[in-house]
């Protein structure tokens, strides 16, 4: 299994994945279940006069790759686009699949790279002893960050030896 790798400056560490997660579905599956099932055991907390959850999203990307072919199936063209949420994702790809326009500009029939695609999210937790830090999941690796006791990188590590597609 591998271990946490922190790196120098900012207290943060990463894993890289053996496996990056091969859709949006399955990765989107894993945020959910530590923003909903809190097994980092983060708590609520209020400040500046609100309140905030225990686990919170700071920052969402979802990024759709494509290509343009023309009939020899040589690339005439590229293009990316950002969404800032899995539904703006799964709606903004179908959508430039479709986009006649965009196909005629480009002079050739669109292909979506779905194994080039990036997703990452960005979660604020609150940890029972008041600090914040943030874990950071994207395709292909998980990072804790801006943490203040090592304990807690211990418990994000813990956590994700718990999650298949975390390993």
């Amino acid at each position: 299994m591998t271990h946490f790798r922190s790196r120098p400056g900012t207290r943060s560490a990463t894993r890289i994945l053996k496996h990056p997660f091969t859709d949006s579905a399955a990765f989107f599956a894993v945020v959910q279940a530590l923003r909903l099932k809190n097994p980092l055991g983060c708590t609520s907390y209020h400040a500046q006069r609100k309140h905030f959850p225990p686990v919170m999203p700071v920052r969402e990307r979802y990024t759709a790759k494509f290509v343009y072919l023309d009939n020899n199936k040589k690339q005439v063209g590229a293009s990316s686009e950002v969404y800032d949420s899995l539904e703006g994702y799964e709606t903004g790809s179908a959508s430039m699949i479709t986009n006649l326009a965009n196909i005629a500009a480009h002079r050739g029939k669109v292909k979506h790279q779905k194994d080039a695609d990036l997703f990452s999210v960005t979660l604020k937790c609150h940890d029972p002893d008041g600090g914040l830090y943030f874990v950071s999941l994207a395709r292909d690796r998980i990072t804790v960050s801006s943490y203040t006791d090592d304990a807690i990188r211990k418990k994000v590590e813990a956590w994700a030896d718990s999650v298949p597609e975390l390993r």
